[in-house]
């Protein structure tokens, strides 16, 4: 089909299902509540239908009745009666229908009208921004995904629920928890202490997990990571601004089969190594983790890039490691404006993907050797009021201890310093420097 007959084409529009709306709630006002749950004014394609709705919204927000003749009144107070057709207009919209039992289905129709309206509309301005030589194509590509996504969120208006329909949910969760013995709301961290208090990992928060360098902000994220999609099968999406996804592997690879990481990077291996290594490997190959290591990533590449993720691959929990290395698209703006703005960013990704991201972010230097309070957090206080969970990893110098059957360990802490919607307090747990990674200290590592 070519631009031509594309252009000349009338927008997708049902007027016979709106007409029938609208009779039906002049025949039952109380039809009006289910139709609210599809329907707003600008879904109606003809303006008359438009500013009747509009006309019966603002009946029912003064709560006087509606029928043909109040309705017909406010449109002439509006000075809109004419516009729309009349009186007549009005009072033919009952004859449209015959009764109010199939409102829902009508508003359904009028509703898929409208998001196909909506779609050619943001399609033609996309296709106006390609041809703008001023605007940057990753943005361009950036934006239009985001109006897509903004269209498909937004296609459902949520609905009040009586009370046994939810108790019945509830209980069959219930019931689903008991069999499975998940304590957890959310996605499990791997550490049970810190899933108690948290619940897990709740989606559409912003996590926050500080530390000062070298103390092990990654490797904590990626034994996290590694649980939840090695061990526990749920899609992860992890963004590494500062490490390649070479060396972020070699690392899983080496926490996994319990081989020394200086080991694996220098290639002294021994014979006995490889099957340790391969089991690991084939864990991971089957594992629905997924990696990201564009350096100095710019934010509206990752908000693109976890929205594929999310749509394409189901990811239920994204980590960033670590916020300060995002590229902000105002790079004329003071830093801590900046990083302020790719905080607000993260959390607005968080609710828009309803899935938990946790981001790694530097502690300033004086909170060196000191137990961090939020104040700690480096570059822009705009972090601790966005994020809904803090957590501070924090050891106290010389922790180190040895055996002579297990790898050095250093007893970590985990201060949980903010949570919006939960208790804080501290976890301790185990930090095993040989295969850098973490592990719980309610069993000794081996």
């Amino acid at each position: 089909m070519n631009g031509e007959s594309l252009k000349d084409r009338v927008p997708p529009h049902n007027t016979e299902a709106e007409a029938a709306t609208l009779g039906a709630i002049l025949l039952d006002p109380e039809a009006l509540g289910r139709v609210l749950v599809y329907l707003r004014s600008d879904d109606f394609y003809r303006n008359a239908n438009a500013r009747i709705f509009q006309a019966i919204l603002n009946l029912s927000e003064r709560a006087e009745e509606i029928d043909i003749i109040t309705v017909t009144q406010e449109l002439r107070a509006e000075g809109a009666l004419d516009n729309v057709g009349g009186s007549g207009y009005v009072s033919s919209l009952t004859g449209a229908v015959p009764t109010s039992a199939n409102v829902e289905y009508y508003a359904r129709i009028v509703k898929e009208s409208s998001l196909r309206r909506k779609l050619l509309r943001v399609s033609n301005e996309i296709i106006a921004t390609i041809y703008d030589d001023t605007r940057e194509s990753r943005k361009v590509v950036e934006e239009a995904e985001r109006r897509i996504f903004d269209i498909a969120d937004n296609q459902h208006t949520e609905s009040f629920r009586k009370a046994k329909d939810i108790v019945q949910e509830t209980v069959e969760a219930i019931e689903r928890l008991y069999k499975t013995k998940d304590s957890y709301t959310g996605v499990p961290s791997g550490f049970p202490d810190l899933d108690n208090m948290l619940s897990g990992f709740q989606d559409s928060e912003l996590i926050i997990i500080g530390a000062r360098p070298s103390v092990g902000k990654t490797a904590l994220a990626l034994t996290m990571a590694a649980h939840m999609a090695i061990h526990q099968h749920i899609p992860v999406g992890f963004f590494t601004a500062e490490m390649s996804n070479m060396a972020l592997m070699q690392r899983l690879i080496a926490s996994e089969a319990r081989i020394g990481s200086q080991t694996i990077r220098t290639g002294m291996l021994k014979p006995s190594d490889f099957k340790s290594l391969t089991d690991a490997a084939g864990l991971i190959y089957e594992s629905p983790l997924w990696i990201n290591d564009t350096p100095n990533i710019p934010l509206l590449d990752l908000r693109a890039q976890a929205r594929r993720m999310v749509a394409q691959q189901g990811i239920r929990v994204l980590f960033v490691d670590y916020i300060t290395l995002i590229t902000s698209e105002n790079t004329e703006l003071p830093r801590h404006e900046q990083v302020a703005e790719i905080s607000r960013s993260l959390k607005a990704l968080a609710r828009e993907l309803r899935v938990p991201i946790i981001a790694l972010s530097q502690l300033t230097r004086d909170s060196e050797g000191k137990r961090p309070s939020l104040a700690s957090i480096r570059e822009s206080g705009s972090i601790e009021q966005d994020a809904d969970v803090v957590i501070f990893l924090h050891r106290e110098r010389g922790s180190e201890r040895t055996g002579d059957e297990h790898p050095s360990v250093v007893e970590t802490e985990l201060v949980v310093a903010k949570q919006r919607n939960g208790p804080v307090g501290t976890v301790k747990i185990a930090f095993v420097p040989k295969y850098t990674k973490f592990e719980s200290l309610r069993q000794e590592p081996v």
